[in-house]
């Protein structure tokens, strides 16, 4: 079988600047999210995000003529991966943000590789960690710990202003992260066998998610909304760019880079996520955010084996296919 013929330069960099645009948008969606709560509520921003999404994947599906899988079992699969890796994680972040800062929500969405790491092992033992992805889940665990902060959580800092919704929406953040660390889990054990990749697994995943988050209509998206100018932008920005287009955008990098190199994209949200916070909201970070971020860093590094313990794996972590 002959090799495929290397991508041209202009090809290169239309994947870089999707990878920098998906990093932007991704990075952003928490400021979106953040913005869009001034007119709605969690879950209408929950729901325009996934029916603005699964309606932009279908047009790109519709126009690309991508073919859809016709076993049933496959759409029942990603009715479970559009339930806990869209409904429930956008629903838990965007109840999240009424109490934390969009930064903070950020740094919490990059725990996902070590609750991956996690799940896949425990739950749907398609994987098995060495020592030093231990290591990296354990500090990973240590890391989101010192983001908490749980000494600003004892009952003298509580009489100060009553921190009981702040912990509950970083614990929010952190159920999202591990909605998405089961749902890709469940993708590897039950999904991918049956061999939906790429565009149709994208459109499959919002699609579901969007069905059922449109079931909850009456409990989620029906009450008062303010629509000005900043919260509609936000809402079409966050459901047609950030989780439709994104999800292309996504799908190219993947099959050009291979996802050792599309997985640094974890390294840029926050990062963008936090900036954003900071430049446009004005918001702030204690000494022990970041500090807990670098740890969760490190710990990804290690559970993902781009480092390696006593050594940098080198070569390995150049950007090939995976």
């Amino acid at each position: 079988m002959s090799q495929p013929a290397p991508p041209r330069p202009a090809a290169r960099s239309s994947v870089t600047i999707q990878f920098v645009l998906l990093g932007l948008l991704w990075g952003g969606s928490f400021l979106f999210m953040k913005v869009a709560l001034e007119g709605v509520s969690f879950g209408q921003v929950a729901w325009s995000r996934l029916v603005l999404g699964a309606l932009a994947l279908a047009v790109i599906v519709l126009v690309t003529r991508t073919r859809l899988p016709r076993n049933p079992i496959v759409y029942l699969h990603f009715v479970v991966v559009g339930l806990s890796g869209c409904v429930v994680p956008y629903l838990l972040f965007s109840w999240a943000e009424q109490y934390v800062s969009s930064g903070l929500a950020s740094i919490y969405n990059a725990v996902t590789p070590i609750t991956t790491a996690l799940l896949v092992t425990l739950a749907f033992r398609v994987e098995k960690l060495d020592r030093a992805q231990v290591l990296g889940v354990v500090v990973g665990i240590l890391g989101v710990i010192v983001i908490i902060g749980p000494w600003r959580f004892v009952p003298s800092a509580a009489a100060e202003g009553s921190p009981v919704l702040e912990l509950a929406g970083q614990l929010a953040c952190i159920g999202s992260a591990v909605c998405y660390g089961f749902s890709f889990g469940y993708i590897r054990r039950f999904a991918a066998p049956h061999g939906v990749k790429g565009l149709a697994a994208a459109f499959l995943q919002i699609g579901m998610g969007a069905l059922v988050i449109l079931l909850l209509t009456p409990f989620l998206a029906i009450g008062p909304v303010e629509l000005t100018l900043p919260v509609v932008s936000s809402l079409l920005t966050l459901g047609i760019l950030g989780t439709g287009v994104a999800y292309v955008w996504y799908m190219n990098v993947l099959d050009n880079w291979g996802p050792t190199a599309t997985s640094t994209v974890t390294y840029v949200t926050p990062v963008v996520g936090v900036a954003l916070g900071i430049l446009v909201l004005g918001e702030s970070l204690s000494w022990h955010e970041p500090l807990g971020a670098l740890l969760v860093f490190l710990g990804i590094l290690l559970a993902q084996r781009r480092l390696r313990l006593g050594r940098f794996a080198g070569s390995r972590n150049a950007v090939s296919r995976g």
